[in-house]
């Protein structure tokens, strides 16, 4: 019974959770970009889901409900590319630019240098290099955006 209970809390909140969670957006922008990273694998390890934690511990400063919040995101986009196929690697990357372009200051969020000790959990050398060409691709982005600010 405590199962079902936890099932309904958990649907229910993730039906709402844009109304309950404040800024959500923010957050969702980077469950896609850390999701984009790990789905570049086929079989992520668990030690990618422990390095998002540390992450989202050092971006929310160690707030523990919004760092779980990331990760249990971040958890569902990768599942909903690599299990249910509901969404893939290119409509996830289409979601990013389209999400820099009406929010420019989501570009500010992509931390590349902090992304990079994702390359460290890749065994794969075509995954490692897939990981190293979305990181470029997120630093160009940050760099074309933040430059048309400036103007």
């Amino acid at each position: 019974m405590k199962k079902l209970g936890f099932r309904l809390k958990h649907k229910f909140f993730n039906a709402f959770r844009e109304i309950f969670v404040h800024h959500y957006n923010s957050l969702d922008f980077r469950a896609k970009i850390l999701a984009l990273l790990i789905t570049a694998n086929e079989h992520p390890k668990v030690e990618n889901f422990i390095l998002v934690k540390q992450i989202a511990n050092e971006i929310y400063d160690n707030d523990e409900d919004r760092a779980n919040l990331l990760m249990l995101t971040t958890k569902e986009l990768v599942d909903k590319i690599l299990i249910s196929h509901k969404l893939s690697s290119d409509k996830l990357v289409e979601s990013i630019i389209n999400n820099v372009k009406l929010v420019p200051r989501y570009a500010k969020k992509i931390d590349v240098e902090r992304l990079r000790a994702f390359l460290d959990l890749s065994d794969d050398e075509d995954t490692r290099a897939y990981q190293e060409n979305i990181l470029e691709f997120l630093a160009k982005l940050k760099e074309e955006t933040l430059g048309e600010d400036e103007k």
